[in-house]
């Protein structure tokens, strides 16, 4: 066998190359980060072995700068072992008490750690062309925490200019409101509008919800607020709405995105009871391929859902946390995709006021329910089935 390791940087990436016997074929060399510098590392490959099957290559997960390289790889057919950076660096202080952490030393790790068969599991085409859903899914979650601040602004900026509203509507954030306080941004404004323009306005934008009975509601609490007459906030709650809803269209075009891609996948998961397109595919994408897990156990400790584990001698901690280690995004669509299936499955809506009979706190039974949720979901995803509830 031939192993390759390779250390990943920005803009030139350090490998080296040995066999199975520990005979170094390549010292520690520098390609390029180009198609050149990728075909002399596939070149030096290609000399020393003529099956490319007896190749395994390895590098760190270090984010975008990566994924090239691993798409280059993966297109001549070589195993390819994506590792966890943590893991790199455990496993060279194992090696040597010595603090010496270079390119060209992780690289010689790297290519020392797939020798060894530390139960990796290699990078699947599979795992790479998920990566587009994985990228539209965390892009979709960025732009949903940016316009969930941007609600609190408005919410900090009405209760300012008009704090009477929030009594008078449901939610502020609808599309009535947002039209009104955009037009009229100040309880003033408000206040002084024609109540024909105010009136139609409101009648348009809730699709007849609202009519001309409350449009002079608005318009008679405004008169009476004791919002404060202030340009400025008023020009801030104005270009904070526009904000909202340029992002609600950005939104609404990644969902679509998403959508499409998930309907070519036909992945079992969304059989399941109150799992959606958009908490379904962030799933799927930060899980990827299923075939890398060797059981539910394995998701759920990349999830950072297992218990942290603490024993020495005599001392044995009574009240396990959770590891929190994983990947942040899988552990948030796992835990709101676990709240809206319990309240669409009766079995785990059971399983669900078990857990909080017994005395733990709605999020403990939550987490409890979602390490269900996952052997159901691995359980899907390796048959292909699709959801039974009277499972």
């Amino acid at each position: 066998m031939i192993y390759v390791g390779i250390d990943v940087a920005k803009d030139k990436h350090d490998c080296f190359i040995t066999n199975s016997d520990g005979d170094v074929l390549f010292k520690s060399f520098t390609i390029t980060n180009n198609r050149e510098g990728f075909e002399s590392l596939f070149q030096r490959i290609e000399s020393v072995s003529d099956d490319l099957t007896k190749v395994k290559v390895g590098l760190e997960a270090t984010g975008h700068y990566s994924y090239n390289l691993l798409g280059f790889l993966l297109d001549k057919g070589l195993t390819t072992f994506v590792i966890n950076p943590l893991h790199t660096n455990l496993y060279r202080k194992s090696l040597s008490l010595r603090q010496t952490k270079t390119d060209k030393v992780d690289a010689r790790t790297i290519a020392s750690m797939i020798m060894s068969d530390v139960n990796l599991k290699s990078y699947s085409d599979t795992s790479y062309h998920n990566e587009e859903l994985k990228s539209l899914t965390r892009y979709r979650f960025d732009k949903v925490q940016e316009r969930a601040k941007l609600k609190t602004s408005v919410s900090r900026l009405v209760n300012i200019l008009f704090p009477e509203l929030e009594k008078l509507v449901p939610v502020l954030h609808i599309a009535s409101v947002y039209a009104m306080l955009y037009e009229f941004p100040s309880s003033s404004d408000i206040a002084s509008a024609h109540l024909t323009r105010l009136t139609n306005l409101l009648s348009e934008t809730s699709k007849g919800r609202y009519d001309k009975d409350t449009a002079v509601l608005f318009r008679e609490a405004a008169r009476a607020s004791i919002g404060s007459h202030m340009p400025a906030k008023s020009l801030e709650l104005k270009h904070t709405i526009k904000l909202i809803q340029e992002l609600t269209v950005e939104i609404d075009e990644i969902e679509s995105e998403i959508k499409s891609i998930m309907d070519n996948i036909h992945s079992p998961i969304l059989s399941i009871p109150g799992i959606n397109y958009r908490m379904g595919a962030m799933i799927v994408a930060e899980i990827g391929d299923f075939s890398r897990f060797d059981s539910p156990d394995k998701i759920l400790a990349y999830a950072g859902l297992s218990p942290s584990t603490y024993q020495s001698g005599q001392l044995d901690n009574c009240y396990s946390h959770m590891e929190k280690r994983g990947s942040r995004y899988l552990r948030y669509a796992l835990f709101n995709a676990t709240k809206y299936v319990c309240i669409w499955d009766s079995n785990f809506a059971t399983y669900l006021a078990k857990k909080r009979a017994e005395g733990k706190h709605y999020n403990v039974a939550i987490s409890h329910a979602a390490k269900k949720l996952v052997r159901v979901i691995y359980q899907l995803e390796k048959s292909g089935q699709t959801y039974n509830k009277a499972a």
